[in-house]
């Protein structure tokens, strides 16, 4: 069955999910900070302001964090960021094949490293990881239009050498055959240069019948000490992975609602209707170097430059519903795809004052170029797969399904822009108390950003931001408002009339998302505590909406509104007992619909997620006594029910509530640690999706052992 039909029998998601093989510019799906002893915000502001003086949200979540979780991914590592929700796995595909999550409402994927934009058709490694940073809102002014959402960024930071010799191996093992093995060597080779290496083998089983993911890791790095006042940072990652998923169930949206509960699926539970020959190889190599130069006292200049490569080459499937309430279609191809990022930023810091008020400053340049080449082949269908009687049509044999793979339509696209952005931020303090922060961007896109056709794409946008921080309580307390700016560059798309003819590439002016938000923070018994409280409000205007009345139908001007409320509390109350935990609430709505009988207006958008979640993760190490060095750990993961469909013209199909419990145990012995996990302890049934039906993790059981120097 070629392209076009797969298209129209899926509807306006299917749309963008197929185009997620040749575009470059982010799709999304439809249509605390969390240490043990203190916040900072170096990173997220790209500006010297504590976590108390930045006026936004955001959560950071530290190397010991994830260590006495024993996470093994990252997906386990952002539950702890308060209101974040996975909604797809990653599935290796094209430049988009990462794992998607949604915040404040809207989707987002893992596309900054060390705040430069940087891609993964796969997921993450851990190994090189030694804090990621949920910065929550529109946060366009700072980074532009191409790698973060409305909702917020995720920001991995990396590990970085130091002047003392340490080392530590890890191995983990457990349920689905889990074997990992982790190493982590810093040395000085000399007194101006320190070397670095992460790495890690890992293999583990799905918890279903079929499917795996193997991977190598390996990211040396390395600090010289050019002069006093001048450092240079080389780091490289590698990452070769491969790996088989089951295919997700895309529910239609053409047709009447057929499935009126969960149970089916339930029921098909660990079945994945898969097998592991129809695999994909993801590679990818990032190549960074930070040159960092303290000018004066209070002024530093830090120059970045990035070089990411991924690929993409393997089997992809994908289940479309049938609409009898049982029966779903498998769509196979072949992909064969690559991604270049070439990506530079200078940002130049300081402080000054003019008259009697003290100011920090930003200026920041920065330069992005992304390249994908594809070679794009027909789906084929193949097979029907029925929930009722836990049956397949199709016999999975690899060389049958390459044999009836081989004589498909190949075609090769290439799509490349260049964008350009110059940003300027100052924090005025009128007073010990009292503080201001204005910034403004330009930005400027250039070239094809779809390989649907070859004309060349010119957009410049300005994005504004406001902060205002006022502190009751020095350092203590703190209330704090912003508006912030959003906006992300859209694909040209394939227009027609509405019958369907006259066919022509559509090029779209950029959706533009404006965030309100109020909140206050406080460090409480000394600083050992930090909590935070916000209200937001976030509009999004100028939205790309399916238009159904036409073939291949896109038109803009839809409006989407997202406000809510986040509570976030972390910290080491007494010495050994660390706390982590949020609540989020989001309401989120379609206030303005292009197409009447789209079935979205008024409705809350599948890609939002569910409304309501909550997390908790607290371990307590014995001090003293017999028992010294032992801790125990238990967490908290649930949200509401969410309708992964959502339609007044076809109907609604909710994704129950859930809650996953988690608890833990360990000992150390001089330099050995031992912990022992079991992650979801009532081995709950529980689903996750956007317009989909995805089923999570089982229960299953992990022993860590880790040994230091």
């Amino acid at each position: 069955m070629k392209y076009i039909l797969l298209s129209l029998s899926l509807g306006c998601f299917t749309y963008t999910y197929s185009q997620s093989n040749d575009s470059l510019v982010n799709h999304k799906i439809n249509e605390v900070v969390i240490t043990t002893t203190h916040h900072s915000s170096h990173n997220t502001s790209k500006m010297p302001l504590s976590f108390l003086e930045t006026p936004q949200s955001y959560d950071v979540i530290t190397q010991h964090t994830f260590e006495t979780q024993v996470s093994t991914n990252i997906h386990d590592i952002l539950k702890n960021a308060t209101g974040l929700q996975r909604s797809w796995e990653s599935t290796g595909l094209g430049i988009q094949g990462g794992e998607y999550y949604t915040l404040r409402g809207f989707a987002l994927q893992p596309n900054l490293l060390n705040g430069l934009p940087s891609y993964t058709n796969a997921t993450l490694d851990i190994a090189n990881i030694e804090q990621i940073e949920v910065v929550k809102g529109p946060n366009g002014t700072l980074y532009g239009g191409n790698a973060v959402s409305y909702g917020g960024l995720i920001n991995v930071i990396t590990k970085k050498p130091h002047d003392t010799f340490n080392a530590n191996v890890n191995y983990i093992t457990g349920s689905n055959n889990l074997n990992r093995f982790a190493i982590d060597v810093n040395s000085p080779l000399s007194s101006k240069i320190s070397f670095r290496i992460n790495a890690a083998y890992h293999k583990e089983n799905s918890f279903q019948d079929a499917g795996f993911k193997e991977s190598i890791f390996v990211a040396p790095s390395v600090k010289f000490s050019l002069l006093e006042n001048l450092k240079l940072f080389v780091d490289f990652q590698y990452k070769a992975a491969e790996s088989a998923h089951a295919p997700m169930y895309f529910l239609s949206r053409n047709e009447m609602m057929s499935f009126d509960r969960i149970d089916l699926f339930k029921d098909n539970y660990k079945n994945s209707y898969t097998i592991n020959d129809l695999s994909i190889k993801n590679p990818t190599l990032t190549s960074q170097v930070r040159l960092e130069y303290q000018i004066a006292q209070n002024w530093t200049s830090n120059t970045l430059i990035s070089i990411n490569n991924t690929r993409s080459r393997g089997y992809d499937q994908l289940f479309s519903d049938l609409n009898n309430g049982d029966e779903f279609l498998r769509f196979l191809s072949k992909v064969n795809s690559k991604t270049d990022v070439i990506s530079l930023q200078h940002n130049l810091t300081g402080k000054f004052r003019i008259g009697n008020f003290n100011n920090t400053i930003l200026f920041g340049l920065d330069y992005l170029s992304k390249k994908f080449d594809s070679y794009d082949g027909d789906l084929i269908d193949y097979g029907i797969i029925s929930l009722k009687h836990q049956s397949d049509t199709a016999e999975m044999n690899k060389s049958e399904i390459d044999q009836a793979l081989a004589d498909i339509n190949t075609t090769h696209n290439v799509a490349k822009t260049q964008t350009y952005g110059a940003y300027i931020s100052n924090v005025t303090a009128f007073s010990p108390n009292l503080s201001l922060m204005l910034s403004l961007r330009i930005d400027h896109l250039k070239g094809n950003s779809s390989s649907f056709g070859k004309q060349s794409n010119y957009q410049t946008t300005l994005s504004p931001k406001f902060g205002l921080v006022y502190q009751p309580i020095k350092d203590k307390w703190a209330f704090f408002a912003n508006y912030l700016n959003g906006f992300l560059y859209l694909d040209p798309a394939v227009t027609s009339n509405d019958d369907g003819t006259t066919k022509s590439i559509k090029p779209f002016d950029p959706e533009q998302a404006n965030q309100f938000e109020i909140g206050t923070k406080v460090k409480l018994f000394d600083g050992k505590l930090d909590a935070s409280i916000s209200y937001y409000d976030i509009t999004v205007t100028n939205k790309l909406m399916s238009d159904l009345n036409t073939l291949d139908g896109l038109k803009q001007g839809g409006k989407v509104k997202s406000k809510g409320l986040e509570l976030s509390v972390s910290g080491q109350l007494v010495p050994g007992w660390d706390f982590i935990s949020g609540f989020s609430h989001n309401y989120n709505k379609v206030t303005r619909s292009i197409a009447e009988d789209d079935g979205i207006l008024g409705r809350r958008p599948e890609e939002a997620g569910p409304a309501n979640s909550f997390h908790l993760w607290t371990n307590y190490k014995l001090q003293t006594g017999v028992l010294k060095n032992l801790s125990l750990g238990f967490g908290v993961y649930s949200t509401s029910s969410f309708n992964t469909l959502n339609r007044s013209t076809i109907g609604v199909f909710t994704l129950p509530s859930y809650t996953v419990l988690n608890t833990a145990i360990g000992y150390d012995i001089n330099n050995l640690s031992f912990i022992f996990k079991i992650d979801n302890l009532t081995n709950r049934k529980y689903f996750t999706g956007s317009g989909t039906v995805n089923p999570q993790k089982s229960r299953s059981l992990s022993l860590s052992l880790s040994y230091s120097l």
